[in-house]
């Protein structure tokens, strides 16, 4: 497996992205979009703000009369015009081997953003999470595919002031019209939410669990209930926030640090029953992010290694020789990584 490094100078582009967007760049839950006119049956004019939403539907809101809404419709504009100064930048980001996120998770991730969610502490986990590293660290790897979007939070969310919005009403601000998917026990809370018909678009919402189970808890602040999930607190300790791109637009997430990520995803691997395609995912993830870790942040293995929890450790011990197969072409991570093993072993 060959890591390959991103162009400095689309490094910097994104970079530059990224500290637009975290300075408090507007965001749209679908495309900008436009302001235009129209007429009620007075002949009255009237502004609206037309745009695509995250279901591709093109959708028409309501400002105000001209004579009453011309500063919010300038100031809307204004943003628009913002927004949509970055589109060209995106997609040479995209073309250049960046990861770019889909018109629905876009518009699902930005309607959270929105609402204040990744403010608030909540964090991006799985596939999505993993484009965004590679994107921050300047590194190309193959595409992922996913349908799935993993909202973790590790204790209650922090809100400025109570959101007035449940999770679900947070979910429909996209545009998509999500419902709960129920649970193979029809009398426990759902934890998931998918997108109403045949689409196998959902977004899960995960929590720690103290111990080896997996159970259903409620996440009050949220109106809602999750999944929980052992060792999500190791990965979620470390997490910050990072600007996540599609061809439409940008918006900040939070997610966990690149050597916590990895380190998570061997221990996964491993829990689970049965080796298929999620646990070949895993690995893969791992191995690229560790690869790139080893030569540009050392000593970052080792720490995460050492944090690991000592009821993960056997896990760990089990998926270190397959993610070290696809690590052979970079030395310096195998290297530390067998180091820093070596030494966990030793700590009690």
């Amino acid at each position: 497996m060959q890591c390959q490094t991103l162009s400095p100078a689309l490094s910097t582009l994104f970079g530059s992205i990224d500290g637009h967007a975290k300075a408090g760049a507007a965001v749209f839950c679908g495309s900008p979009g436009s302001i235009t006119t129209r007429k009620n049956q007075k002949g009255a004019e009237y502004y609206v703000h037309r745009y695509y939403d995250g279901a591709g539907v093109q959708r028409e809101r309501y400002l105000g009369l001209v004579a009453d809404a011309l500063a919010e419709a300038d100031a809307l504009r204004a943003k628009i015009e913002e927004a949509k100064a970055l589109i060209p930048d995106l997609r040479l980001l995209a073309r250049e081997g960046f990861q770019v996120v889909d018109a629905k998770t876009y518009a699902t991730l930005a309607s959270l953003h929105v609402h204040g969610l990744f403010a608030a502490g909540a964090t991006l986990v799985g596939s999505h999470a993993f484009g965004v590293l590679l994107n921050q660290m300047g590194v190309r790897a193959a595409a992922y595919a996913t349908e799935d979007i993993d909202i973790a939070r590790r204790e209650m969310l922090a809100f400025a002031s109570p959101p007035t919005a449940g999770f679900l009403e947070m979910l429909r601000g996209s545009g998509i019209n999500f419902v709960e998917a129920p649970q193979l026990d029809v009398r426990a809370p759902s934890t998931s939410f998918k997108q109403q018909g045949m689409s196998r678009f959902h977004v899960d919402q995960l929590v720690p669990s103290a111990d080896a189970e997996i159970l259903t808890v409620p996440v009050p602040e949220l109106q809602a209930h999750a999944t929980a999930l052992p060792y999500l607190a190791y990965v979620l300790e470390q997490a910050y926030l990072v600007t996540l791109i599609s061809r439409e637009g940008c918006c900040p997430v939070r997610i966990p640090v690149a050597e916590r990520y990895a380190i998570h995803k061997l221990v996964v691997s491993q829990l689970r029953t049965s080796r298929d395609a999620k646990t070949d995912k895993d690995i893969f993830q791992a191995a690229v992010l560790l690869a790139a870790l080893g030569e540009k942040f050392p000593g970052a293995i080792e720490a995460a290694i050492l944090d690991l929890p000592k009821s993960a450790r056997r896990y760990l011990t089990r998926a270190v020789p397959l993610v070290l197969e696809r690590l052979q072409p970079h030395p310096r991570a195998v290297e530390e990584i067998e180091a820093a093993v070596a030494a966990r072993a030793r700590k009690p």
